[in-house]
């Protein structure tokens, strides 16, 4: 079950903001007397880079949207932790020592810095939990509708195994890292397409979202099921669906059971034209980045109705209820659903999906 709650009118919605130090205001951007003007600085902390979005998509996208809703005032002060959650704590406390106005935070581990999160708080930092809702006392939260992403992909994966799909159907499911509470999610929303419709025969948590790991439980799920036995997998990200695609080709599989996969990462997509991998999910890294942007500049600024309006989902984490947020929506992105995605949305160009490696495969499903 769900644990969001979406707020079906703005005159329902309450926030506490008391204690937040910056939001005094309760107008909109016409009427408020925001208690920053322009200069203001966004501290933005990254989880990783084995996941090529963070870098290429999230952090610029952030940092165009803060300058333009600042006239160029703003900044945005980066630090991504590569997947090491001690250094984000530590790239965090620099944060609040540099007296940033406040942190977009997407944590390596969402519990453990939590005691970041209250520090943070102590201070009058308000911190927004970025893609990964991290615990303590967050003051908003932007992600994608994770649980339908796993839909999406349980219900992809099924659909490529076929009408004739039963519980005689092996599938292994390969999750992601035990610390992202995003994985969790990732992996509830596809159960729920998956039980009892085939046979989880093995399944993993896969510490970092390492695209090595990955290979590694891969194989060993190959050694226990039998590499002929394997109907599909379910990867919870194109990383590791790279890994899981390596795994079975050192196994000699020749032809591929069908492979999910997450963010339409460029390596990804041209695997799903050359019919390696069978699906990814297309979240709209500027829809969330963006909106990310917005947020943390109307909070700090104390534009209250501009962040209200922003933020009428509510979720709940492990430490606290009811947290201002948004949900933004996905669609799973297979051959067919290319073009009305990644491409229309000027994520990638044709030509740089369509190398010389993958022309011909491009060709044949109408991109040129």
């Amino acid at each position: 079950m769900r644990r969001i709650a979406i707020s079906v009118a703005a005159s329902t919605m309450t926030l506490s903001l008391a204690g937040c130090g910056v939001l005094n205001a309760t107008g909109d951007g016409a009427s408020a007397s925001p208690t920053k003007g322009d200069d203001v600085t966004i501290g933005l902390l990254l989880p990783e880079k084995a996941n090529t979005r963070y870098d290429k998509f999230d952090y610029p996208i952030i940092k165009d949207k803060v300058e333009e809703l600042t006239h160029k005032k703003g900044k945005v002060s980066y630090a991504n932790a590569d997947a090491d959650a001690a250094r984000q704590s530590e790239q965090m406390q620099q944060m609040i020592s540099d007296k940033v106005d406040i942190i977009l935070l997407d944590a390596v581990d969402a519990h453990a810095i939590s005691g970041d999160v209250k520090k943070a708080k102590d201070a009058g930092i308000p911190v927004i939990a970025y893609d990964r809702l991290a615990e303590g006392p967050i003051d908003a939260y932007i992600s994608f509708d994770n649980e339908l992403v796993g839909e999406v992909q349980g219900r992809s994966l099924l659909e490529a195994l076929g009408s004739n799909a039963d519980t005689s159907d092996k599938v292994v499911m390969v999750n992601g890292s035990p610390t992202d509470p995003n994985a969790k999610q990732f992996k509830q929303g596809a159960l729920s397409e998956l039980n009892g419709k085939v046979t989880i025969a093995d399944t993993f948590d896969t510490k970092d979202w390492k695209p090595e790991n990955a290979e590694a439980e891969m194989t060993e799920a190959i050694n226990k099921i039998g590499k002929s036995n394997i109907a599909g997998v379910y990867a919870a990200n194109d990383g590791m669906a790279g890994g899981v695609i390596k795994a079975l080709k050192a196994a000699g599989v020749t032809s591929l059971p069908p492979i999910t996969g997450q963010d339409a990462e460029l390596d990804a997509v041209q695997r799903v034209v050359a019919g390696e991998q069978y699906m990814s999910v297309y979240k709209s890294y500027p829809d969330e980045a963006e909106a990310a942007a917005q947020m943390a500049v109307t909070k700090v600024q104390g534009k209250d109705i501009q962040f209200d309006a922003l933020t009428q989902d509510k979720v709940d984490s492990p430490t606290e209820k009811k947290i201002p947020s948004k949900l933004v929506q996905v669609s799973a992105l297979t051959k067919s659903k290319i073009k009305d995605t990644v491409i229309s949305d000027g994520i990638y160009t044709v030509g740089e999906i369509c190398t010389a490696k993958y022309k011909a495969a491009c060709a044949a499903i109408g991109l040129k």
